[in-house]
């Protein structure tokens, strides 16, 4: 591990831990007797169905990179993709923002394409997601019975002006990518030239890996492309949230689990939290993502912080750590290291 990474690691830990203290400071009376007690007696069943939901997710994430692949590989199959997704993010849970790569790497390994052109791929479903999930957020905002329903409505108008926010960048997002289609000669041209003075080998690669860049951004391949992802971005966030409903849901009301009987619309805050304190994660350990969901249970929903802290690591087990163990198994029957895997994919990207 090089000297950077251990910097960028202690300066998150050191945030995280600053980020614990202050929220168990409000909480002065927290009973860890409750958390444990509330912990142990979540209906089994429904976490499994909040599993099971999370790998369905993954498959509809493998559907979707078959459609971007249709233009070069239409002999591509799903199921075929499935073990690179769920290994990827296996690598992404386990090493964080290392393992990053892993995924767009074994595709294109798995289907003998640049790796280039898997990461403009992968640029482009990037938008998807997030567009997916901004077409959610902006319908729960309008939604009577979703977030104008919450316990405090005063957050109700930050996290509209949120979901437009989200929907402005994915748009902005469109547009460039939109704009870079077509110019990959003229851009690769350009880099050729701008560096034939050092050598023309070496302009003449990066030149090659700029077309083949430009290529890979060329996954929509006609009005029915465009529907087909969207809706199936749209149906995997849906697929997610019910995942959270299963596991919030599984703290029976018997338990004191009552508060956190969301309704599947408002719970699509709870996501917009986790996936902003993903960006401050610890590798294997996470840390970001529990802390904005146990905040956002607490605060927004009126949960008891017992309730919110067990209720935000359970979250972040089933819908970010759940996939580890599969991932393991496939990447040893298919002889793979992920930390070797992290390095190739660094290197390539």
């Amino acid at each position: 591990m090089d000297k950077k990474r251990l910097l960028v690691i202690a300066a998150v830990f050191s945030i995280l831990a600053l980020l614990v203290y202050i929220q168990f400071r409000h909480w002065q009376t927290f009973d860890w007797a409750t958390f444990w007690s509330q912990t142990g007696h979540v209906n089994k069943w429904r976490v499994l169905a909040g599993v099971a939901l999370i790998y369905f997710a993954y498959y509809l994430r493998a559907l979707r990179w078959k459609i971007f692949l249709k233009p070069v590989r239409p002999e591509a199959r799903t199921l075929d993709l499935v073990s690179p997704t769920v290994i990827g993010f296996s690598g992404l849970a386990l090493l964080g923002r290392a393992g990053e790569f892993i995924r767009p790497y074994l595709i294109a390994r798995r289907t003998d394409l640049p790796v280039s052109s898997q990461l403009a791929v992968w640029g482009v479903e990037r938008l998807f997601d997030f567009g997916g999930f901004a077409l959610l957020l902006l319908t729960a905002t309008f939604l009577p019975s979703g977030l104008q329903a919450m316990p405090h409505p005063e957050y109700h108008a930050l996290v509209r002006k949120a979901a437009f926010l989200l929907a402005a960048g994915v748009a902005a997002g469109a547009v460039a990518a939109a704009g870079f289609r077509g110019k990959g000669d003229a851009a690769a041209g350009w880099v050729e030239r701008r560096f034939a003075h050092l050598s023309s080998n070496f302009g003449h690669k990066v030149g090659e890996k700029v077309r083949e860049f430009e290529a890979g951004m060329n996954t929509i391949h006609g009005p029915a492309s465009l529907v087909s992802l969207a809706a199936v971005s749209v149906g995997m966030w849906y697929v997610i949230a019910l995942a959270y409903l299963e596991i919030t849901h599984s703290y029976g009301a018997s338990q004191g689990g009552s508060s956190l009987q969301i309704p599947v619309w408002q719970l699509m805050i709870v996501i917009l939290g986790s996936m902003l304190g993903s960006l401050l994660q610890l590798p294997g350990v996470g840390g970001g993502s529990q802390v904005a969901t146990i905040t956002i249970l607490s605060r927004m929903f009126d949960v008891p912080p017992e309730l919110a802290a067990s209720c935000g690591i359970l979250l972040w087990l089933v819908t970010f750590a759940a996939v580890i163990p599969a991932g393991l198994v496939l990447a040893h029957r298919e002889r793979l290291s992920l930390r070797k895997l992290s390095v190739e994919s660094q290197q390539a990207e």
